[in-house]
């Protein structure tokens, strides 16, 4: 007979409990007592009730099934050894969870004290501006820092880079998030007031041309861009064009710009790089300020729409704008991080910058975070979409930073 108990009956049932009372065994466990015998109770009674299930089913069998009798019988001979092993498990999961308890919160205890000694050593608070393009990623690396060290208070706010220059040769901010370098005139500012100042490079940026996702070009020249938004130009549909062959399909469309205002270092670098000096612009293309994302969804909902906005935001954008390659005079290069760190995306590659002022990298809290933000390059540019550092970059500004603090 297959896992048949036929020698058990109500009665063994019985004396099982009879037999658990007077064992009433007890485990200390740092005064802990466990009474098995209560456990043996409970295993008693689930099997008295699968007993009378299977008796009261057994008359419904016909006589010839054994094999289903068997079954039911093995049914209770399982229920019954399942029982009394998770009895045990039970007793010694206890006594397991108190010593693995006792372990756990000794290790917590551990952890917060180290914790908390490492949160001692930093305290302070750093104010940061700028630039648009570099903001986000810098507030990604606040959070961050803010995380490991918190007893520091680390603020980003966004005014452009000029804004941004602007407060920090005043004294009013700890560092300056610029997408382009500092002017003379900026620089002359900070003298006047007696700020020393010096910057990083926390990451590159590849400066994307946008159209509309039905626009048929697909590389656009730099000569071809100047032709469109220097401040001399009188385009009024694409099909004016004379330094490209423009496919027919958007030669009657409007061209409709969008681009930056003037306090943004994008708007300088652009001007600079494509019309040949910072400023020269066309004056009828729809001014978005310092948001970005307002160039995606005009260039997204007018046919003949273009702009220029940071890699980041390109990106996010692909399922809405179509970005083009670039010829700078050797060919058509697509806006990659390949072709940025290698350099050929020329001339509207570009480093992001952090300026730090020499005052501000006297302290403590100041001169980690800059060592954060070139040791979390992977983590913070790839959190935020941005192109990080190349290792040599990384080297490279790390000895940057260690020379800055001094």
């Amino acid at each position: 007979m297959v896992f048949g108990l036929p020698f058990l009956s109500t009665a063994v049932g019985r004396s099982v409990v009879t037999v658990s009372i007077m064992l009433r065994t007890t485990i200390t466990q740092e005064n802990k007592v466990l009474y098995l015998g209560e456990w043996l109770t409970v295993v008693y009674l689930m099997f008295d009730f699968l007993q009378w299930t299977v008796t009261r089913h057994m008359s419904t069998i016909p006589k010839g099934n054994i094999l289903l009798k068997n079954k039911l019988f093995g049914l209770s001979a399982m229920a019954l050894t399942a029982a009394l092993v998770l009895s045990g498990c039970a007793a010694s999961e206890e006594t397991a969870e108190e010593t693995t308890t006792d372990t756990s919160t000794s290790t917590e205890e551990t952890t917060t004290e180290e914790t908390t000694e490492a949160a001692e050593e930093l305290s302070g608070s750093i104010l940061v501006d700028g630039s648009s393009t570099v903001g986000p990623a810098s507030e990604i690396a606040a959070e961050l820092f803010m995380e490991r060290n918190p007893g520091v208070r680390v603020s980003v706010n966004i005014s452009g880079t000029g804004g941004g220059f602007e407060k920090f040769c005043n004294g009013e901010t700890d560092g300056s998030n610029a997408s382009r370098g500092i002017k003379d005139e900026e620089a002359a500012l900070c003298e006047e007031n007696g700020i020393a100042y010096d910057f990083v490079t926390v990451a590159n940026d590849a400066l994307s041309v946008v159209v509309n996702k039905d626009n048929p070009l697909e590389c656009i020249s730099v000569e071809t861009l100047s032709e469109i938004w220097n401040q001399d130009s009188t385009l009024a549909t694409w099909g004016e064009v004379t330094t490209a062959d423009i496919p027919a399909a958007i030669q009657d469309e409007p061209i409709v710009l969008y681009g930056p205002g003037t306090d943004s270092g994008t708007f300088d670098y652009f001007t600079d790089e494509i019309n040949g000096d910072s400023g020269n612009i066309r004056i009828d293309y729809n001014n978005i300020g310092e948001e970005d994302d307002l160039a995606v969804q005009g260039v997204a909902a007018a046919a003949g729409g273009l702009s220029f906005i940071p890699y980041s935001y390109y990106q996010e954008s692909l399922d809405e704008v179509k970005g083009l390659a670039v010829d700078g005079g050797n060919g058509c290069v697509e806006p990659t991080v390949e072709n940025v760190q290698n350099q050929s995306y020329s001339p509207l590659g570009r480093g992001l910058f952090t300026y730090a002022s020499s005052t501000a990298l006297a302290r403590p809290e100041v001169q980690e975070f800059f060592r954060f933000l070139i040791n979390e390059t992977e983590l913070i540019n790839g959190t935020a979409g941005y192109v990080g550092l190349t290792p040599e970059q990384q080297d490279e500004q790390l000895a940057r930073v260690e020379a800055l603090i001094g």
